[in-house]
């Protein structure tokens, strides 16, 4: 019987239909509205802000939503019309290089929840898909002789190699894109792949290792793609 009776009331919600359902749809627009309101309050006065004190240079008609938790020190480098959509995360390990450095090309998008982990270099190119969940990182973050890892030491420094992702590449959710791969421009790197080698210009590739399953027709309309180089800070 107690039992019933909890289910009962548990079950009970306020009449949502009939004379009632036009209140409750503006009550909800209002709550959408507002809530609308408070993100773009805090990521104007309170996320952007913090974030692009982390930045060397971002570009015109930057868009985020979250604050990206940055950990270590490093050099970000964003171009024009980038997008960060939700929290992604960006971790530099110092241990290696002074200021490693992540460029993101212009008109680039970078999905929910995806980490960037890197000693020295992952550099995005422009018109970029990155889907949420996408890992990229420069390092494996361990010595592969357990006695070294035991220690304490770094990744050594020469198993770390920069990661390129050339112009117009669309990378699927979940996909890990792992130490010194270049991926080729107009790309296609499907969901939950682990790119360990290179990817050629212009196909798809898939699965654990990743490998090239077909080829795409080459756009006429998209010039050759070029990662634009951007100085150092301090070079002529």
């Amino acid at each position: 019987m107690t039992r019933r009776i909890a289910r009962k009331v548990l079950s009970l919600h306020l009449p949502a239909a009939g004379p009632a359902k036009p209140l409750f749809g503006l009550l909800y627009r209002a709550h959408v509205a507002a809530r609308q309101a408070m993100i773009w309050g805090l990521r104007f006065c309170w996320y952007e802000p913090l974030f692009r004190s982390q930045c060397e240079r971002v570009g015109a008609n930057f868009q985020m939503e979250r604050l990206p938790y940055v950990t270590g020190g490093g050099r970000i480098v964003i171009g024009d019309r980038v997008r960060l959509s939700g929290k992604s995360s960006i971790g530099f390990s110092n241990r290696i290089a002074a200021r490693p450095q992540l460029v993101i090309g212009d008109d680039t998008f970078i999905g929910h929840d995806c980490h960037f982990n890197l000693a020295e270099s992952i550099r995005i190119g422009s018109g970029c898909l990155l889907a949420s969940g996408v890992s990229i990182r420069d390092l494996d973050g361990h010595p592969l002789d357990a006695a070294e890892r035991r220690a304490g030491r770094a990744t050594p420094r020469q198993i770390v190699r920069p990661v390129v992702i050339e112009d117009d590449v669309w990378i699927g959710a979940g996909a890990i894109i792992l130490k010194g791969v270049t991926v080729g421009a107009r790309a296609v790197v499907g969901a939950g792949a682990v790119v360990s080698r290179d990817v050629p210009s212009d196909c798809v590739v898939a699965g654990n290792p990743a490998r090239v399953v077909k080829g795409l027709p080459i756009a006429e309309t998209i010039a050759p793609a070029v990662i634009r180089e951007v100085p150092m800070a301090g070079a002529a």
